[in-house]
């Protein structure tokens, strides 16, 4: 089985993905020739040409809405946004127009879009190529929302999600796409959706988080396990939907609850996590749950390793709850 870190491995899905379904193109700023800012598209320019791998204009409104004809028109678009910060030109095509065409159809018709995008801070990326959005598409009916954590999954998930029938915003962790490695399956196959794993089973405390932040999550675990405080640590992968069985039954044998993640804290996806916890296992909380977030500021440049939050930050909370 080859090794390949994500950018490999996402590559693979889109060629495995391109040459099983004519339908399946990839438009986006600069993926063509030059394979994309990251290099995740190169060489399948050369392998499906132009009508196919398809450069488009700087205008993530133009790629957007343009992959939403496709889609309609029965094509599987794949479209790149260079950086996350990048997409609110296009969130009205995808809020107004992708999100909702399954339902006001009542079901008869879906357009089937996968939007790629990196996320996150960790490369020096500044304030305007940081930031990880993901409760604004959350928030938004007819998105499912997809965070991988390392290439085999990477790889998975995409394939899963040009099978699903609904739009997929792809969160891709720019701080992982070479730095994480490991065995990745040749053909295809799949990593089913809403579903989270559990990478660190322990007794003491539940850690949900996804991303480049389940690193650090393990980390912060590691060293609780130090003092005796054994973290169960959760990949969630599909943020929404999200795997709430996987999450229950993890709350209900620990007692507690901590969520990580590197977007602002006020609104961010932890609030969203704990309402859902207390609603359904509020009688199982032996302790207040606690969110381990970036801060309610912009994304800074000079102290990007104090903004997000990295095992230093995780370890006091993981103490703290377990022995509350």
């Amino acid at each position: 089985m080859p090794q390949m870190n994500m950018v490999q491995s996402i590559n693979d899905a889109l060629r495995v993905a391109m040459r099983a379904d004519a339908n399946v193109v990839v438009l986006g700023e600069d993926v063509g020739k030059v394979g994309g800012v990251f290099r995740v598209t190169q060489g399948l320019f050369d392998e499906f040409g132009d009508e196919r791998v398809i450069d488009t204009p700087l205008s993530e409104n133009g790629i957007v809405g343009c992959a939403v004809g496709m889609g309609l028109y029965g094509m599987k678009p794949i479209c790149e946004i260079q950086f996350a910060d990048f997409i609110w030109p296009a969130y009205d095509q995808i809020v107004n127009e992708l999100a909702k065409y399954r339902y006001r159809s009542g079901g008869d018709h879906s357009c089937k879009v996968v939007i790629r995008t990196p996320v996150g801070g960790g490369i020096k990326g500044g304030h305007y190529h940081s930031q990880h959005p993901e409760s604004a598409f959350i928030h938004v009916p007819g998105l499912k929302v997809v965070c991988p954590s390392n290439p085999y999954d990477a790889k998975g998930l995409l394939l899963a999600s040009l099978a699903d029938p609904d739009p997929i915003i792809f969160f891709e962790p720019k701080r992982l796409y070479r730095a994480a490695k490991g065995d990745v399956p040749e053909g295809a196959y799949t990593v089913p959706l809403e579903s989270a794993r559990v990478v660190r089973p322990g007794t003491s405390v539940t850690v949900l988080a996804y991303g480049a932040m389940l690193y650090e999550a393990l980390d912060a675990a590691a060293k609780a396990a130090e003092k005796g405080v054994e973290a169960e640590v959760i990949d969630l992968r599909t943020l929404w939907p999200v795997d709430m069985n996987t999450i229950l039954d993890s709350v209900k044998r620990t007692g507690r609850l901590v969520v990580v993640h590197e977007a602002p804290r006020t609104l961010g996806f932890g609030a969203e996590l704990l309402a859902l916890v207390v609603e359904r296992a509020f009688y199982h909380l032996e302790a207040a749950p606690v969110r381990v977030t970036g801060f309610d500021t912009p994304f800074p440049y000079t102290l990007e390793m104090e903004y997000m939050p990295l095992s230093h930050r995780i370890l006091p909370a993981l103490l703290d709850v377990a022995r509350a």
